[in-house]
């Protein structure tokens, strides 16, 4: 029985990228396992997978900032000491940087991972014995399926992606759900990822007066004050902090999601749940989520997509998602969705391209 090491830490989207790439291994080598190597913060994922059968955290984050400290030690010696607690038939390292190639250094077991031209910090490749191209144009889903198959040595499949997400693992939070509502996630880590939050206000009315309830779930403190500002008249709640298993949960049952470019948005299109993605500074044919019934609202200005932090051409809202408005946002939505049921609002007629694999410019 195939025994892998697979090493990467993070992070939400990134993660929920790996999953079909194990998907394809378990379907091609029938009794492989995983062993996951990953941030503490998101181990959850990694127990959503079937193929995963241990998992082997890291606090990578908290000991950049604490190498002097004794109990940094401890925390790094531990985690080298549970990867080298096992033999592997091979350590595939899907991250790429410095970190993990380092990491790999003291697994038991053939290293593998992407090669000079295809890595993400060149240094990494160094690390491997096996190395495998995977172009950086292909989307992050795509790159990490090519990587596991010619690592393990079987062909790519045709078929989309198949995420295999045990739902089984979800929580149901301790908050009363309605029983029928959206998601709006409306934080990221980019300041260059955010809606302006005047045009989050017009869609939250305009979805509340169709009818919709709203829930708008936040993960640290900025995110919760964002949260609170929008949330203002009936018919939206802030929920509580959550953890993954419990907010996989609630998007899970949700009637549709709109989103910013961040992790909840792969989480969505993942578990499959119709959604809109809104894009400016990153580019969704490299990252956009993928799944069923998932549409990605780009814009067009010229500068998009920058991929950068922050925005050269203003220091407020960012113009290129700016642009993107709250009516066409609604459109899209019912578009998805129809009408809430005893709602006098109609969805606008849908074109002859399918929503599940449209991409709206």
């Amino acid at each position: 029985m195939p025994r892998i090491l697979l090493i990467k830490l993070t992070s939400l989207g990134d993660l929920i990228h790996a999953l079909p790439a194990l998907s394809d291994a378990q379907s091609a080598r029938p009794g492989i396992e995983f062993d996951w190597v990953v941030d503490e913060n998101f181990q959850e994922i990694a127990g959503w997978h079937p193929a995963v059968k241990g998992i082997i955290t890291t606090n990578h984050r908290e000991w950049r900032g604490a190498l002097a400290q004794a109990e940094t030690h401890g925390s790094i010696s531990k985690t080298i000491e549970q990867i080298r607690a096992s033999e592997y038939d091979l350590v595939i390292d899907a991250q790429g940087n410095f970190k993990t190639a380092l990491l790999s250094l003291f697994a038991k077991g053939p290293r593998a991972g992407f090669d000079s031209r295809s890595v993400r910090e060149w240094i990494a490749h160094l690390a491997y014995q096996r190395r495998f191209s995977a172009s950086k144009n292909a989307h992050a889903i795509e790159r990490l399926r090519r990587l596991l198959a010619s690592a393990l040595d079987y062909a790519v499949p045709d078929s989309p992606p198949d995420f295999r997400i045990r739902r089984d693992r979800f929580v149901r939070p301790k908050v009363d759900l309605p029983g029928e509502y959206l998601v709006f996630v409306h934080s990221a880590s980019w300041k260059t990822k955010l809606w302006p939050e005047r045009h989050w206000h017009e869609l939250i009315k305009k979805a509340v007066h169709a009818g919709f309830r709203v829930l708008l779930p936040w993960g640290n403190s900025q995110e919760e004050a964002r949260a609170k500002r929008l949330a203002i008249g009936p018919g939206v709640q802030v929920l509580p902090r959550l953890s993954l298993s419990e907010i996989g949960y609630v998007i899970a049952k949700a009637r549709a999601c709109v989103c910013m470019d961040t992790g909840l948005s792969h989480l969505a299109a993942a578990l499959d749940v119709p959604s809109i993605t809104l894009y400016g500074s990153t580019d969704s044919g490299l990252i956009g989520a993928s799944g069923a019934s998932q549409v990605h609202l780009k814009s067009d200005r010229f500068c998009s997509p920058c991929r950068s932090k922050t925005c050269r051409y203003s220091s407020g809202d960012n113009p290129c998602l700016e642009q993107i408005g709250p009516d066409r946002v609604l459109g899209e939505l019912l578009r998805l969705t129809g009408p809430v049921s005893g709602s006098t609002l109609r969805p606008i007629p849908v074109s002859p391209v399918s929503a599940a694999a449209r991409t709206a410019s």
